[in-house]
């Protein structure tokens, strides 16, 4: 893992939840925390953040409709989604639409979500790495198409 903490965005409008996850992973993560979608993708406009885990339930904007909006604009981070409601709509509804990489329960189990942060930080590196391979792999092709051009012409 490397040196700098990862950095995980905790969306919730109840502040007791907000607070009981930072008193948890503050010193294992950077945490930060919304008790919006609004003011989660404030956060997201200023800060890099790795992991977004969101509550599905919340008055302005749900937990997956916050998610969708993260998509347009930031589709680097992996998604959690919690909920307290056995509400299989809206596991589907994230999995589909906000592209969640998992889905937990509320009240969560501090083990099991801390497992699911790593597994879902390896993803995060995966998909990064993935991403600056494809990178030099286009440099590499316009390289390789200009001096063919270069041959071409001579």
């Amino acid at each position: 893992m490397p040196a700098d903490k990862i950095t995980i965005l905790y969306v919730d409008d109840e502040e007791n939840n907000l607070f009981s996850f930072k008193a948890t992973f503050r010193i294992k993560y950077n945490v930060l925390t919304a008790l919006s979608g609004d003011a989660a993708l404030e956060i997201l406009g200023k800060s890099l953040v790795h992991i977004i885990i969101t509550d599905q339930r919340m008055p302005e904007m749900t937990g997956v409709e916050f998610l969708e909006k993260v998509l347009e604009k930031y589709p680097d981070p992996m998604r959690l989604l919690l909920t307290g409601y056995a509400d299989m709509e809206a596991v589907v509804d994230a999995v589909n639409k906000g592209k969640i990489f998992h889905y937990l329960s509320k009240p969560w189990n501090e083990e099991e979500l801390d497992l699911t942060i790593q597994a879902a930080y390896a993803k995060y590196l995966e998909r990064a790495e993935l991403k600056e391979t494809n990178k030099k792999l286009e440099v590499s092709n316009d390289q390789l198409e200009f001096l063919l051009r270069q041959k071409l012409l001579s």
